[in-house]
């Protein structure tokens, strides 16, 4: 292995898939190696999540991140200069200190994001191997390749609120590989275009890479959905099934859910209600934030009403924290956990969450942010880790595609070592 000693940390402005600034950081070795990353920015965001640095102020609508980019050129650039990049936990630990407070904001959850995906990208590099490959190690076992979650409806903060649910979603759970399944989810997102495109609903493209649908109810998504899944010659339920990213917290507040598309108000028992009823209709296999963050103790019952058959997903709930995620298992509160290394603001400790969620024996999905970028490092980390569940958004879009692409060069790689994870576990009944 080449000499892993940081001799140079640089950020810089560049632009996510929205046309907004974000954060690059690049680190450079002694030995040579070099990695780059870039946060992403989601528009659904939990509370809890990490603080990005922002400049504020009239220029690009207040977004610019001059100042989490001097911050990586200065402070930080000043504390990791002749560190191991090949100690991970080290480097986000500087990180975190550096920083000082509980939520990033100081330095910017968008400028260690970077820096500590870079450091980890760099450090592959000086070992020679793909990131994936460096994180299994030496392992010539069987590696297994997470299955792909793709929106083909895109709706709440990344379509204008359109419709009120934010993901609408397939999975193939008949696909025997990562190209199988990409090959058949990219048959129902095409027969789902067309169908729009008749009835005269097609309104654009979603943040997300999603069709921008004008549905009269949330309902009425489900009902298409399943339409684009016959239309593409599939059984749903069998080979394509459902997944829905509810987002409730962007409508829901206090135990009320505002569903504006219907026209209604629901109290928490009335949501889950409603939700229960199209997991009873539709073939649905994983649902996220059902209810709200503030909505823990509905959350609690819903899992204990459906989670022995459904995924049941946290995202703004957890915000990719290991402390949550074990608080929330012993509420009985969700199976899962969305991995979002931009909400916890370093690698490690998004690392801490998935290992906090395999503790409790529930399943995870890394994923992307509305927010994109051409990153993929991503990808690198769902096979690397382990995770059988990636999200990346829809099956358009180049900062989507680059990721779904990355995961079929890893699958060629592979060869014969690389099996799809299957999806999901939990069994209806």
């Amino acid at each position: 292995m080449s000499d892993t000693r940081i001799v140079g940390v640089h950020g810089r402005r560049v632009w996510d898939s929205r046309g907004r600034p974000t954060v690059e950081a690049e680190i450079s070795l002694a030995g040579g190696g070099v990695g780059r990353a870039i946060a992403p920015a989601g528009a659904s965001t939990g509370s809890g999540e990490a603080v990005e640095l922002r400049d504020g102020g009239a220029r690009l609508g207040g977004r610019d991140v001059r100042a989490a980019t001097a911050a990586i050129n200065g402070e930080i650039a000043r504390a990791l200069i002749g560190r191991d990049a090949a100690d991970q936990p080290v480097i986000d630990r500087i990180l975190i200190e550096l920083d000082g407070t509980q939520d990033k904001r100081r330095l910017g959850g968008n400028a260690l994001v970077a820096v500590s995906m870079a450091a980890l990208q760099a450090a592959a590099a000086a070992a020679g191997r793909p990131l994936y490959q460096h994180l299994l190690g030496e392992i010539d076992a069987e590696v297994r390749l997470p299955s792909p979650e793709i929106q083909i409806f895109g709706g709440g903060a990344h379509a204008g609120r359109r419709v009120d649910i934010q993901d609408f979603m397939v999975v193939a759970p008949a696909a025997h590989s990562f190209d199988q399944a990409l090959e058949m989810i990219a048959e129902v997102y095409r027969a789902a275009g067309a169908l729009m495109a008749e009835r005269g609903l097609l309104q654009g493209v979603a943040d997300e890479g999603g069709f921008w649908p004008a549905f009269d109810t949330n309902e009425a998504a489900l009902d298409a959905l399943m339409r684009a899944i016959e239309r593409a010659g599939f059984t749903p339920g069998q080979e394509i099934a459902l997944s829905l990213d509810i987002a409730s917290s962007e409508f829901g507040e206090n135990g009320r859910y505002r569903l504006a598309l219907d026209g209604r108000t629901l109290d928490s028992d009335a949501m889950a209600e409603m939700l229960i009823g199209w997991l009873d209709r539709y073939p649905i296999v994983s649902i996220e934030d059902p209810l709200a963050e503030d909505d823990a103790e509905g959350l609690r019952r819903f899992t204990a009403a459906v989670g022995h058959h459904v995924q049941i997903v946290g995202d703004d709930f957890l915000v990719t924290s290991a402390e949550r995620v074990r608080a929330a298992a012993a509420q009985g509160a969700c199976n899962a956990v969305l991995i979002k290394p931009n909400q916890a603001g370093t690698v490690s400790e998004a690392k801490a969450a998935l290992d906090a969620a395999r503790a409790v024996g529930w399943d995870a999905i890394v994923s992307a942010r509305s927010g994109e970028t051409e990153d993929v490092t991503i990808v690198h980390l769902a096979v690397g880790w382990g995770v059988g569940q990636l999200k990346v958004g829809s099956f358009a879009r180049s900062e989507r595609m680059a990721k779904w692409n990355e995961a079929l060069r890893i699958e060629e790689a592979l060869g014969p070592r690389a099996s799809l994870a299957g999806w999901p576990r939990h069994e209806r009944g």
